[in-house]
């Protein structure tokens, strides 16, 4: 690190050569690759946008200029030279540097990311502002080909072409189609366009020809519908250019100096330009070239081979179960289809999509429209199974309530990566599900304990006629051994696993195991527990609840879940309304505050969800009759 361990401020690279800041990538990319490789990370996008990095931070002046990123995948060389070099080696671990831009973290965080589609938006916002308060700062949104294709970014692109204000989009584009649609002619364009001389000499013939008596406004607006229509038949960004933007590019993202000078040449350019640059993923490391989608998100690996440092393990994780009851189940009904937001891998459909590719969609980052669509295939008689992470399902809440629930649609929502998912933070915790699904009418909620039941819960929502959510974590399941044949299991009913002594356990999903653990621990001090698995967060057996409950002198309830509105709160309300003192339930479950990133295990230990937390907690209100 030459160069870049003299970097100490971001203004020390506008001081650098051609050359130097050519040397600058390569220790830039020698540094996430080195970090990545030890503590996992999203390192193909992040490698594929060093040059444009680079070259915004010689074209602005951050943080008097205003830099969002779209998600944050691609950020770390932003992170590296915006003062956080020193630290960049805690990357995503617990009290480090987070992996997505934090506003908490750095001032040169303009705004905090995490899930896709938001840099336009946000980036008009604080364009708005600026112009209020007539400041003179530049706004710049990055934002990917793949988080172009949410909602949001739509939207909001629609309504900067309408506000006008000055801000550059750059849209950063790896494998967007309508790159075989471009070529020299938009570059020569784009040049032409760029230069102050044709933005001048277009303004003054703009002026000279209004001014002609009668004909002239007649003969400009001709010209600029003539001048739109040739560009329009030859370039692909006549899209935006109809959505108000002036649209420059393509421009290769990885040639430096190229980049460099169009940044230079655009960035005083009046209203909200477009600029479209094509970078290539995994730029600089010859296995995530090869192989991008597999090192876009990955765990620690060797540097040399590129190959996983963790060796597979004998048990599966909750997401390759899915997969395949899902196909075997598939395989038997053919109405039965799978939804994905641009998640095919990480929610375990590839399989499905290879198998059964008429009955796979993949929608792109566009959860609102997933599930909508879901509700419309299951309107058509189908049986849609839509697969999200917990966390991108916040995004579709008006749609799971509006157009699945309230019209009873058999529609299986299949939440991956619910609870706690480790090192990516707060942005991708999956632990508000229950707190914002559970108020819905007509919901069916169930977690499982553990794989096989996983699998028969999968099942049971292929044979109902009505909306259900299954909500599993990320990684490994427990490893039990898997029922030769599935069955249906009866909706609202638990499981009673032990009844004895006056503590009664209900925990949910993932807490159940540590819950019967817990339960041995207290056993050795004579300290005796019943045992309910919820498996149903909504609706709660009632009955079984209100029968065990009897005669108990304590009532805990376990959930990876926020204690807001959660499980627990769920039967708090059940004995409320059943006249049931309440003075004696501990709720166990995650604060009202966003948990930071870190080892699971250790975030769990934090929060006293493991099983010696759990049953220290239990001695503690045991022994001494303090709740």
């Amino acid at each position: 690190m030459g160069i870049l361990k003299k970097m100490n401020e971001p203004d020390d690279l506008k001081l650098l050569l051609p050359q130097q800041l050519q040397q600058l990538a390569g220790e830039l990319r020698e540094l996430i690759i080195n970090t990545v490789a030890k503590n996992g990370g999203h390192l193909a996008p992040s490698l594929g946008t060093v040059e444009l990095t680079i070259a915004l931070y010689k074209a602005f002046n951050f943080p008097s200029d205003k830099l969002i990123w779209d998600v944050g995948h691609q950020a770390y060389a932003h992170k590296i030279l915006s003062g956080r070099r020193d630290k960049f080696g805690t990357l995503r671990q617990k009290n480090g540097i987070t992996g997505f831009p934090n506003r908490f973290e750095s001032k040169y965080d303009a705004f905090g990311v995490g899930h896709a589609s938001t840099s336009i938006s946000a980036a008009l916002g604080i364009a708005a502002a600026r112009d209020i308060d007539n400041a003179k700062y530049k706004v710049i949104a990055v934002i990917g080909d793949g988080a172009l294709t949410g909602g949001e970014a739509f939207e909001a692109l629609n309504n900067v072409g309408a506000m006008k204000k000055d801000m550059l989009i750059i849209l950063n584009d790896n494998e967007m189609s309508i790159a075989k649609n471009v070529g020299a002619l938009s570059g020569y364009l784009s040049q032409i366009r760029t230069a102050p001389e044709y933005t001048k000499v277009k303004k003054d013939f703009g002026k000279l020809l209004s001014a002609l008596p009668k004909v002239g406004q007649t003969v400009y607006k001709t010209a600029e519908i003539l001048k739109d229509s040739v560009k329009n038949a030859f370039i692909a960004g006549g899209l935006f250019e109809e959505m108000g933007l002036s649209y420059i590019g393509p421009v290769d993202g990885n040639d430096l100096d190229a980049v460099i000078s169009v940044l230079q040449r655009i960035k005083n350019m009046s209203g909200p330009v477009l600029l479209h640059v094509f970078t290539k993923k995994g730029k600089g490391y010859l296995p995530a070239e090869q192989a991008p989608a597999k090192f876009h998100g990955v765990g620690s690996f060797d540097v040399t081979t590129g190959q996983a440092l963790k060796k597979a393990a004998a048990v599966p994780t909750y997401t390759n179960v899915f997969s395949q009851t899902l196909l075997q189940l598939a395989g038997e009904n053919e109405k039965i289809v799978a939804i994905t937001a641009a998640m095919p891998d990480g929610t375990g459909l590839s399989n499905f999509a290879k198998i059964y590719p008429q009955r796979f969609f993949d929608v792109g980052i566009a959860e609102e429209h997933a599930l909508t669509m879901a509700a419309g295939l299951a309107a058509a008689g189908k049986k849609p199974f839509v697969a999200l992470y917990s966390t991108f399902a916040q995004r579709g809440y008006d749609q799971i309530l509006h157009d699945i629930c309230l019209q009873k649609l058999p529609v299986v929502i299949c939440l991956d990566r619910a609870g706690i998912v480790g090192e990516d933070g707060p942005t991708h915790h999956g632990v508000f599900d229950y707190s914002f699904l559970r108020n819905i009418p007509d919901i069916i909620i169930s977690a499982p304990k553990d794989e096989n039941e996983f699998r028969h819960l999968i099942y049971t929502a292929a044979s109902i006629d009505k909306p259900m959510v299954i909500r599993y974590p990320r990684g490994q399941a427990v490893g039990v051994s898997l029922d030769s044949g599935l069955q249906n299991l009866s909706i609202g009913k638990a499981e009673l696993l032990q009844d004895n002594g006056e503590i009664l356990i209900i925990a949910a999903g993932t807490m159940v195991y540590p819950a019967i653990e817990a339960a041995g621990i207290l056993a050795m001090d004579n300290i005796s527990c019943s045992i309910i698995n919820a498996r149903f967060i909504k609706p709660l057996d009632e009955q079984l609840i209100l029968e065990t409950v009897k005669n108990k002198k304590y009532i805990v309830t376990i959930e990876e879940n926020v204690l807001a509105g959660g499980f627990g709160s769920a039967v708090l309300e059940l004995l409320a309304d059943n006249h049931i003192a309440m003075n004696n339930v501990i709720r166990m479950g995650l604060p009202d505050v966003f948990i930071p990133q870190g080892p699971r295990n250790e975030l769990l230990a934090d929060n006293n969800l493991t099983a010696e937390k759990i049953a220290a907690n239990i001695k503690n209100i045991a022994d001494n009759g303090v709740i």
